[in-house]
């Protein structure tokens, strides 16, 4: 029996302890694991880096919600990423990546992975045109995209990237982290890997840090397996068990940011101090037709262009109440954030630089009333 997202999210690797029936597995917070004899490993364990049972729950649930064969578990986004670039790089390599995404992910190929001889070219995944002819065949190994990309908001149509992907011989890799697999399924519209940042929607809560990868493919598979043991970058029992905590509320977390998001992209879209609200779920947003077709929801993100100035939008970041200043996203509070001097200062002076305008909100699930209200009378400061 096929189970629905909710209950897998529940469910999956998530079996209750055979010894003393307890619903919620233990945490193995060990090191190491006896052997029965040399060479006996008790259920496949020999030591931690090498496997763990609370981290392979969390990597078994991630690979059902996301329609994986496989999912691998990190201490961080990107470490996730550089195992990743890790399996499927070298010198000569060619990387074409999204003008809008973390500007962590794009710090990580320009200034580590650079200088060893990739290459790097950004694009506006939005348009399939500049994708295409930017995804030259026999040349990129890799495309990348964030669909809804940071901060910014462009929706990029994933099976149309795919297909051009995989038309030049490149790997497609979607960043899910702002949309989360309760939303959208990368892997079911052609992407090869799925990126998260599981620090953020996945986790929920702002009290774990850690990333993951989420492949189709069993020879890729296997080469991420083998970095995660080789290198080493995992994520540890306890920021696991916290992360499997998280998801099992995912679906009805993920259901209050899109509506309290919704609610408040639709109050402050007239607002005269606001030039623009990036949030696909509105009509006016270019992109909202292809995200209402693409992803269940349209996620707790949203960021505005503030009239005004840089000045303007420096204020605005500074002047809520219930929603707090600081980085990061996805968790059950409201964040804001003023991208090009936090998130996204690495990537100033690149195609990659947000404009100085731009604040980011992410919405949490506290009451939608008292968050309206929090952003109005912020923007009401500015006139």
């Amino acid at each position: 029996m096929t189970h629905s997202f909710e209950t897998r999210a529940i469910h999956d690797g998530q079996a209750f302890d055979p010894t003393t029936g307890a619903v919620v597995p233990p945490i193995y917070q060990t090191s190491t694991f006896v052997q029965d004899g040399i060479g006996g490993f008790r259920g496949g364990y020999e030591y931690g880096r090498s496997a763990n049972p609370t981290r392979d729950s969390l990597q078994t649930v991630l690979a059902s919600l996301e329609g994986g064969s496989a999912a691998f578990s990190f201490a961080s986004g990107l470490a996730a990423e550089d195992a990743l670039l890790r399996a499927v790089l070298s010198s000569g390599s060619r990387v074409v990546m999204g003008n809008d995404v973390y500007g962590g992910t794009h710090r990580l190929v320009s200034r580590v992975w650079a200088p060893w001889g990739v290459t790097l070219e950004t694009v506006d995944m939005s348009d399939l045109d500049a994708v295409r002819a930017a995804a030259r065949p026999g040349e990129t190994t890799v495309l990348w995209v964030e669909t809804p990309s940071n901060p910014l908001m462009k929706i990029t149509d994933i099976e149309g990237l795919a297909e051009i992907g995989h038309a030049a011989g490149a790997l497609v890799v979607v960043d899910n982290t702002f949309a989360s697999p309760y939303i959208q399924q990368p892997l079911a519209l052609g992407a090869d890997v799925v990126v998260h940042s599981t620090t953020k929607y996945l986790g929920g809560h702002s009290d774990t840090l850690g990333g993951a990868l989420v492949v189709r493919d069993d020879e890729l598979a296997s080469k991420i397996g083998f970095i995660q043991f080789g290198v080493g970058a995992i994520s540890a029992p306890m920021e696991a068990w916290l992360t499997i905590r998280g998801i099992k509320t995912l679906g009805v977390r993920v259901d209050r940011h899109s509506e309290n998001a919704q609610a408040i992209a639709e109050a402050i879209v007239s607002h005269r101090a606001v030039e623009r609200v990036y949030y696909p779920g509105l009509p006016s947003h270019p992109g909202h037709e292809l995200a209402s077709r693409q992803m269940k929801r349209f996620g707790g993100m949203l960021s505005v262009g503030v009239r005004g100035g840089a000045p303007a939008a420096r204020r605005f970041a500074e002047s809520t109440e219930v929603f707090q200043l600081a980085e990061s996203l996805g968790g059950v509070e409201s964040l804001i954030g003023y991208p090009s001097e936090m998130t996204h200062a690495s990537v100033r002076g690149t195609e990659l630089e947000v404009p100085d305008t731009v604040v980011r909100l992410s919405v949490g699930i506290e009451s939608v009333d008292d968050l309206v209200v929090d952003v109005l009378q912020a923007l009401d400061r500015l006139e």
